[in-house]
């Protein structure tokens, strides 16, 4: 049932009806100092630490935590620290570990208003914006620029503000959003990543022109969207002057 507090030991586990509480303590092993990183047993004090752990059932679950302030024995150093326990006592966490992991999971699908009202069926109570920090926390990924990129404009605000979207040609998959559609701004991009080997674009002279500075071996194509539009515009051009000398003919 408390696996997740296997590094600590339990002294006692009370039922008070709506909550469980277990009261423990972390064991007498030598702690590390937070500044010098040496070894160190020599008590300075205790003090509590209260957390949240995994729901048992539909009731919250509460441990208590006694830890240890030691005393640094290094000379020179003397520094009192607070022993920490990885995954279970981090530091200026009010939750466990393993709580903060099913914590994130959930924001990670729902964010932050339907994450808390999914966490609160799960007898996990919080704030919509305190949910929303563990997805804050979580790192973006570092993805692979691709060899083939497609690069367009889309307006932020129609007719007032543009901005430029980079996206991976092969996967449809968004790499990076510039803040306009100018040729100085999207030229810097492409420096920054010499391996794009094919550009994908719309007929602007401007974008052409930065890739060209930036990534002179680089090929440029037009993107079949673009392509279509135009074709059909030619076609339609195309028959429309057709009817213009037909009546010509007939004229004559």
């Amino acid at each position: 049932m408390f696996s997740g507090l296997s590094s600590l030991v339990i002294d006692d586990v009370v039922d008070e009806g709506e909550r469980i509480v277990v009261r423990a303590r972390t064991p007498r092993d030598t702690a590390v100092c937070t500044v010098c990183g040496a070894s160190s047993e020599r008590v300075h004090g205790y003090h509590w630490r209260t957390v949240a752990e995994v729901p048992v059932g539909e009731r919250r679950v509460v441990v208590r935590v006694r830890v240890r302030r030691l005393v640094c024995p290094t000379r020179g150093c003397h520094h009192t620290f607070r022993e920490r326990v990885p995954g279970v006592l981090d530091r200026y966490q009010r939750r466990t570990g393993r709580l903060s992991s099913h914590v994130e999971a959930v924001v990670r699908e729902l964010a932050g208003r339907a994450g808390a009202r999914l966490l609160a069926i799960l007898a996990v109570s919080l704030p919509h914006h305190t949910a929303l920090r563990p997805l804050l926390q979580i790192p973006l990924p570092v993805g692979r620029v691709p060899h083939v990129i497609g690069v367009d404009d889309f307006a932020l605000r129609r007719r007032h503000r543009h901005a430029t979207m980079i996206i991976n040609a092969e996967t449809h998959e968004r790499i990076d959003v510039l803040p306009d559609r100018t040729a100085d701004t999207l030229e810097t991009w492409p420096r920054e990543h010499p391996d794009v080997g094919v550009v994908c674009c719309d007929g602007s002279a401007t974008y052409a022109e930065a890739i060209r500075r930036a990534l002179p071996d680089a090929v440029q194509v037009a993107d079949r969207w673009h392509v279509l539009p135009a074709l059909s515009s030619a076609d339609q051009a195309t028959e429309r002057w057709s009817r213009v000398q037909l009546c010509v003919d007939r004229l004559d």
